[in-house]
């Protein structure tokens, strides 16, 4: 009788309690696994040492082969530059969506297919069929906004083996496997940096860059440190200067102790200006996006009456329509929503009968 050969995996282990549930399931369920640690960023500070042997000890629990691959170079070149330029060009960067795309299912997953895997696996919450990519039952976990730039040839070699639990659910099967990372905690923070002063690290690397805060109507009311420190929607971390201020609206004074909160509207590089506003004038209807990708063909976006939107990680989905221009996507809500900011991305999707299929995305334009 021939021998049955297993499908191979090479199954991305971060150290966390997501991947090391993988790696035990993905063994139960007969595939011959191998876990990956991914060595992306060495910094003081940083759980690269501790999350390593605890992705070793999972293993060694599973007996199963372990292999580090070193990609700290890549990860600087192609994601720590991607996130740095991208501030300094008065933008607000999403590195998780640029990790997976060049790291995770760029030299990881090329790395498996020329080494003779059958599939690469990840702890990211989301599904596939092979063919779609789809939401995951926890809803409030779901990471297909950071997975949007698969390919459909990609999914047929993925596999996701958590997709279908909530995350409490892993922690209970985890807890029942024993594995010693069961109540370890989430990592928070920048893909592989971690939890960090986001601040900080911009400081260190870029400095401050001081410009005037003006109003809508281009009034200078207050000073920043550098367009880099503030993102969309964010109300504090500048200088509004202590005098009153004409509400340009109505004409009417505002004393300097009744000032309504400023929120961050937009950046204006070329001038090095922030531009502030109130409440009111943070929510807009409608937006531009270039770059698009979808994962199954072009047509997808074109053919959906029932269209939803995701503009950041965990943000709600959207219903929304959208129009073609001569080289942008328009993207129209119901209502004017806050916290469309130039350099995200907005991620699209169609309801299916138990999630939402992720159809692709693109990158937000500025205002």
């Amino acid at each position: 009788m021939a021998k049955i050969m297993k499908k191979k995996v090479a199954l991305g282990m971060s150290g966390g309690v997501d991947s090391s549930l993988s790696a035990h399931l993905l063994k139960e369920q007969g595939y011959d696994v191998t876990g990956i640690y991914l060595e992306c960023w060495r910094a003081p500070g940083c759980r690269t040492e501790e999350d390593r042997k605890d992705a070793l000890a999972v293993a060694l629990q599973l007996g199963i082969p372990f292999q580090v691959l070193d990609f700290k170079q890549a990860y600087k070149d192609k994601v720590v530059e991607y996130f740095f330029t991208e501030y300094q060009q008065g933008r607000t960067p999403n590195p998780d969506v640029m990790c997976n795309k060049e790291i995770k299912f760029g030299l990881f997953y090329d790395w498996a297919m020329a080494n003779g895997f059958d599939y690469v696996g990840t702890g990211h919450y989301a599904q596939t069929d092979h063919q779609h990519l789809l939401t995951s039952k926890d809803e409030h976990k779901d990471q297909t906004y950071f997975l949007y730039r698969l390919c459909a040839e990609q999914l047929k070699h993925t596999l996701f083996p958590i997709g279908h639990l909530t995350k409490t659910k892993v922690r209970e099967e985890a807890k029942k496997r024993h594995l010693s990372v069961a109540n370890k905690k989430d990592s928070v923070g920048i893909c592989f940096i971690g939890d960090i002063n986001v601040h900080q690290f911009l400081k260190d690397r870029l400095g401050e860059n001081p410009g005037p805060v003006v109003d809508m109507q281009g009034n200078i009311i207050g000073v920043h440190q550098g367009l880099w420190f503030y993102t969309v929607g964010q109300r504090h971390g500048f200088t509004i200067f202590p005098r009153t201020l004409i509400n340009q609206s109505d004409g009417t004074t505002i004393d300097k102790h009744n000032i309504p909160p400023f929120y961050v509207i937009k950046k204006n590089p070329e001038r090095n200006e922030l531009v502030v506003g109130f409440g009111r004038e943070t929510f807009q209807k409608e937006f531009f996006v270039n770059e698009l990708h979808l994962i199954n063909n072009e047509a997808a976006l074109e053919s959906e009456t029932e269209l939803f939107v995701r503009i950041r990680h965990t943000g709600q989905l959207l219903h929304c329509t959208i129009e073609k221009t001569n080289s942008h996507l328009r993207v129209i809500f119901d209502e004017a929503m806050r916290g469309i900011a130039e350099g995200q991305s907005a991620v699209f999707y169609v309801k299916a009968p138990k999630e939402f299929v992720c159809l692709g995305g693109g990158m937000i334009l500025g205002l």
